[in-house]
């Protein structure tokens, strides 16, 4: 994964050693409305988070700033669960990282960025830097999970519903459902603490600002949401496509393409993939999104040029033409907006991103602000000139560095 680039191959070096084990589970899950199994992985020593923090800290320093805050081993287990999409119910999977300890711990729950291929996913890829990263979360007293969302690990016979809110939200929730329903038939001498912290970056943090609207009008009740981090989601889609007017070229139309192709799919609007991109690129769109091909190459598949992805139509009608109204709806549908919020909240965003323009993060906090959030709650951070993928790991720490504050 692009995202992760420097710290994958500073970590790389560090050899694990996997073993995946069966654990323990009721008759496949049949006395939980949600949990079904889960596997254990990996245990992670302290000694071994140390020395990765260490190593990693050579090329970020301040994460340096976290090793006072790393107590605990940590067991880590593929968790797979009941969830929906579409009034159709499926198997999905993630990941479930526990302090070794006996303790009573809250929830972290980590919403990951774009991924392409099924072999990324947090549960096919446990050893992957990027997820290793959140996974030693756990050992700062936290009972961690990294959904996979649908589309990927148990459930990647489907097409991932790529920022769609509604099979998103629902599929987080029902894992943290699941984690809740466990007993200590599956964890023993571990308590969930009812506290809950979110975090997200890119996709995630767009997965997280809709979760923690969710959780706080919708399902406060079930969860106590204590603080949530988004890191440079794209909170608004309508912007993303009406930005494109504006450019000839776009860098990574991977993304542009993922939306289009899961909308269509999902039919989140009615007009064929024609009537936005250009041929060859609508009829090859399907085959790219198979979790088979890299970011990159389905960059290579595409064209960073806009007017040769999109067609004319379409650049110039899609803000206003009726022929493209179910598109704008969609989007509108799928986008994050500003709300009133009473919970702790950190939006932080690369300055120099080229991928999800910094003025998504700026506007939804200027928009939540006008909601009537108060700034004390709404905190908002620019690191200057970082571009999206050199923004991850920072933000990352200065979001754990937030919800330990929370604490």
């Amino acid at each position: 994964m692009r995202l992760f680039r420097r710290i994958y191959i500073v970590l790389l070096v560090i050899p694990v050693i996997i073993s995946i084990i069966t654990s323990c589970s009721k008759e496949d899950g049949s006395d939980y409305k949600n949990f079904v199994s889960k596997d254990f992985v990996v245990t992670y020593k302290t000694s071994y988070i140390n020395n990765l923090l260490d190593l990693a800290s050579g090329t970020y320093p301040e994460l340096s700033d976290l090793k006072p805050y790393v107590s605990k081993s940590v067991d880590i287990y593929k968790l797979i669960y009941k969830t929906e999409i579409e009034g159709k119910a499926i198997k999905a999977s993630g990941l479930l990282c526990v302090p070794s300890e006996a303790g009573e711990y809250p929830l972290f729950s980590f919403q990951n960025g774009t991924n392409t291929m099924h072999a990324y996913a947090p549960s096919e890829y446990v050893i992957n830097p990027p997820y290793q990263f959140v996974e030693i979360i756990a050992s700062m007293g936290f009972m961690v999970v990294i959904p996979d969302y649908p589309g990927f690990g148990e459930s990647d016979d489907i097409y991932h519903p790529y920022l769609i809110k509604e099979p998103t939200i629902r599929s987080i929730l029902d894992m943290l459902y699941a984690v809740k329903e466990m007993d200590s038939d599956e964890l023993p001498d571990v308590k969930i603490k009812d506290e809950l912290y979110v975090m997200g970056y890119s996709q995630g943090g767009w997965a997280t600002l809709s979760l923690h609207k969710a959780l706080e009008q919708d399902y406060s009740g079930d969860f106590n949401l204590k603080g949530s981090v988004c890191g440079a989601g794209p909170y608004n889609l309508n912007q993303i496509f009406e930005g494109m007017s504006g450019i000839t070229n776009y860098a990574n139309p991977v993304y542009l393409g993922y939306i289009i192709n899961a909308y269509s799919v999902y039919k989140q609007f009615t007009n064929p993939v024609s009537d936005i991109l250009k041929e060859p690129y609508a009829s090859r769109l399907p085959d790219l999104y198979n979790g088979s091909l890299s970011s990159d190459q389905i960059n290579s598949q595409l064209t960073t040029s806009i007017p040769d992805l999109f067609t004319s139509g379409f650049l110039s009608g899609f803000p206003t033409d009726a022929k493209y109204s179910t598109i704008r709806a969609s989007l509108a549908d799928n986008s994050v907006t500003a709300w009133n919020t009473a919970i702790p909240l950190f939006l932080i965003h690369g300055g120099g991103d080229t991928t999800v323009n910094p003025l998504s993060t700026e506007n939804i906090y200027e928009e939540m602000i006008r909601a009537g959030t108060s700034t004390q709650l709404c905190k908002k951070e620019i690191i200057p000139d970082l571009d999206h993928g050199d923004a991850v790991v920072p933000a990352m720490i200065k979001g754990i560095q937030f919800i330990l504050s929370l604490q």
